[in-house]
């Protein structure tokens, strides 16, 4: 098997991405602090049931994880999807659905752009420059926060958690990252996502509004190790979808 371990997020997605991987140890639940200030994440549910994060980027445009929106290599139907925003607490968000015909999935890495009715929402800048080896930055979710079953303890309240870039070549990273690749590696500082943060935002650490989203989550070990996708590598593609 494999050293890496895509975060998957409910049954069904597991069984979309492959093998269903054996829950880690204890030590690797996420950990972390509940948010107080992240007005652009949006929690994603398919069935009434939680799955993934995303990341308000326009008023009608949420970037997340593309393997979040396909069961068992299907994509899974507009009706199916709901988003919430608004609200760091999941219950309490604003329901919107993707507009028909409206997700459009990026050609080399695991982003998608979900069209949606018009939010009243503060949208997350995208970064321009790359996520620098030692650059500290923070990612979000309402993911797992226990070991053994994910789909069984996600959080009704945003968390988040603080991971380091490290270079792609390092050891820990053979599988998550390669050379030229669209996706780069971070290592825990305090806190490692889980199911259920898949597609949520990496946020530079700045000021209350200064923050700019520098990657796109989607995988992890559940102990050290993390990926997200680059969005400065993305972002003339993201730039060109949100104006149509």
């Amino acid at each position: 098997m494999p050293r890496r371990l895509r975060v998957v997020l409910m049954t069904a997605v597991s069984l979309m991405a492959g093998s269903v991987i054996a829950p880690p140890p204890a030590s690797a639940v996420i950990g972390g602090t509940t948010s107080t200030y992240a007005p652009w994440a949006v929690r994603i549910l398919v069935d009434g049931r939680p799955t993934c994060t995303g990341t308000a980027v326009a008023p009608r445009w949420v970037i997340s994880a593309s393997h979040c929106f396909f069961e068992q290599g299907m994509p899974v139907a507009d009706r199916r999807i709901e988003l919430r925003f608004g609200s760091l607490d999941e219950r309490r968000g604003t329901v919107v659905r993707p507009v028909a015909g409206g997700r459009v999935g990026a050609t080399d890495a695991d982003m998608m752009l979900i069209k949606v009715a018009p939010m009243k929402v503060r949208t997350a800048p995208l970064a321009t420059d790359g996520a620098l080896p030692g650059r500290t930055v923070r990612q979000y979710g309402w993911g797992a926060t226990c070991a053994g079953d994910e789909n069984a303890c996600q959080s009704p309240v945003l968390k988040e958690a603080e991971l380091r870039v490290v270079r792609p070549d390092d050891a820990r990273c053979e599988g998550y990252t390669a050379p030229g690749g669209s996706d780069f590696c971070m290592e825990k500082v305090s806190g490692i996502p889980a199911g259920g943060d898949s597609g949520g935002p990496v946020m530079s650490i700045a000021p209350h509004g200064a923050e700019t989203l520098v990657g796109v989550f989607d995988g992890s070990d559940r102990e050290e190790i993390a990926e997200a996708g680059e969005v400065s590598r993305q972002r003339a593609w993201i730039r060109s979808v949100i104006r149509r």
